[in-house]
């Protein structure tokens, strides 16, 4: 071999060699800044970027407080009474529950300084301690994602279980039966009733944490399809309107408990089963635990609330829309406030069920009064608020139909019923 031919081949091993070693220093280079980038990708809680803090989670325990879990972070009572006098407007610290959970962002020097201190409300809200500089105490929400869903489920046992079969959540079962409590008796749904449902779901950290709007949903119930849109404009407040424009609201809510049996119905001649004859039974009695809510069917007036010997613990309501009366008996207690003359809306809780007077088991004896006479709560045809008319129907109706269209096309697995 040449002298030429071995001087030419070293160079080029030699710069081959410097290649690869260029190349690996790049490659090198990038691995670590790959590797820098990894490390110092915030992670964001609570809106602060948990890398600049050493971060400490813990759940309060039965009857901690404040002046339980802080001291532990150098913090001095002086400190905590501070707060407990001067925030209270912000947040009141005897409202700290057990099982919530508390975040303790401390600084990564050799003072372990306590910085911020945050108490988790729910899924939503927290309040932040801040002991950066002067003590301070302010609310914070993390960010919510509205996601519009849409479900659709058939009867087969209770109209409770139709939602739960469906994995929808229980939330979303009560508001769609307050939508309905105005014009569908519960008590009386039967197997092969279905529903359809196009609801706002809340989700924080891709996490379902409640119900938002309702925005349309369809129930039918023994072949009747009965149709709810909510609707707001400049003119017309947030409301549900039916099919036709009818307004949803009526003077009385059908019942004013829910999820119960009814264990005796309207009645000009029942056998008493404490005083063991036979008188007129003019109300529904609904059977429930002891504690279970009862709320005015209607807005109005409360013109009695006390002991009525066998109707036990009595609330009597004179309501605003036409002469109408109604009666909660046999309560087990009042609602905080309830007493004569306090003004109710329709839906507020007005006592709990109870077994008191002449009854023989827990349970609520609702009676209706119109024009002083009593009439059955389960027939009568209870006078509804003002439907849109007009142009305000037009608009109303052309609002709708996609979204009707949209609820309708909804499939429904109809083979449990078979």
């Amino acid at each position: 071999m040449n002298i030429f031919f071995k001087s030419t081949l070293i160079v080029a091993i030699l710069f081959l060699g410097a290649c690869k070693n260029e190349q690996n220093e790049e490659q090198k280079e990038v691995e670590e800044t790959e590797v820098v980038e990894k490390i110092i990708e915030p992670i964001i809680v609570y809106g602060f970027n948990a890398n600049d803090y050493t971060v400490d989670t813990s759940l309060v325990k039965k009857d901690q407080g404040l002046t339980h879990i802080l001291p532990k972070y150098g913090i001095s009572p002086a400190q905590i009474f501070n707060i407990a006098e001067n925030f209270d407007s912000i947040f009141d610290v005897r409202k700290i529950k057990p099982n919530h959970l508390c975040t303790a962002f401390i600084s990564k020097d050799t003072t372990n300084k306590l910085l911020k201190f945050v108490y988790k409300k729910d899924a939503i809200n927290y309040v932040v301690f801040d002991f950066q500089d002067s003590i301070n105490v302010y609310l914070g929400k993390k960010d919510v994602v509205i996601k519009e869903l849409e479900a659709g489920g058939i009867v087969t046992s209770s109209l409770w279980n139709a939602f739960i079969d469906q994995g929808l959540s229980p939330a979303l079962v009560a508001e769609v039966t307050k939508l309905y409590a105005w014009s569908i008796d519960f008590f009386g749904i039967q197997k092969g009733d279905y529903f359809k449902v196009i609801y706002e779901a809340k989700f924080v950290d891709d996490k379902f944490v409640g119900i938002g709007r309702i925005k349309t949903v369809l129930f039918n119930h023994m072949d009747k399809s009965r149709y709810f849109f909510s609707y707001e404009n400049d003119t017309i407040p947030a409301s549900y309107f039916g099919e036709n424009g009818e307004s949803m609201k009526r003077a009385l809510l059908s019942a004013p408990l829910q999820f119960t049996r009814i264990s005796s119905k309207f009645s000009n001649r029942r056998f008493h089963p404490v005083l063991k004859y036979y008188r007129p039974h003019h109300g529904v009695d609904y059977a429930a635990p002891i504690g279970t809510e009862v709320v005015t069917t209607g807005s109005g007036k409360v013109i009695f609330a006390g002991w009525a010997g066998g109707a036990g613990r009595l609330v009597k309501i004179k309501h605003s829309k036409g002469d109408i009366v109604t009666k909660y008996m046999h309560l087990s207690k009042f609602a905080k406030g309830i007493k004569k003359g306090v003004h109710v809306m329709q839906g507020q809780k007005i006592g709990e069920v109870g077994s008191t007077g002449h009854s023989t088991g827990p349970h609520l004896d609702y009676r209706i009064y119109m024009n002083g006479k009593a009439v059955d709560p389960l027939s009568i045809d209870i006078p509804s608020v003002e439907p849109l008319k007009d142009s305000a129907l037009i608009l109303y109706k052309e609002y709708i139909t996609p979204i009707k269209n949209k609820l309708d096309a909804i499939k429904i697995d109809t083979t449990s019923v078979q």
